[in-house]
């Protein structure tokens, strides 16, 4: 397993390490969750952007489910 250093001062430290315990889990558990969580959140709304900008050059036609569902059948 690989390691990476944090450098905190000693107040964010007793912070994260009051959160950790809050949570049940270790400090380092704690700082790679969450921050793996924010990177994950923050990468997939640039990924969303990206293919909202592609979708909106294509001049791709748009079909709300209630016209699919007219048009095929079914019910909502």
């Amino acid at each position: 397993m690989a390691m990476i250093t944090v450098h905190v001062s000693h107040s964010e430290k007793e912070w994260l390490q009051d959160m950790a315990d809050f949570y049940g889990i270790t400090l380092s558990d704690l700082i790679k969750k969450y921050s793996m969580e924010q990177l994950e959140d923050k990468y997939e709304r640039q990924v969303a952007k990206v293919a909202y900008k592609r979708y909106q050059a294509s001049d791709k036609e748009t079909h709300s489910m209630e016209e699919v569902f007219r048009q095929f059948g079914g019910d909502l």
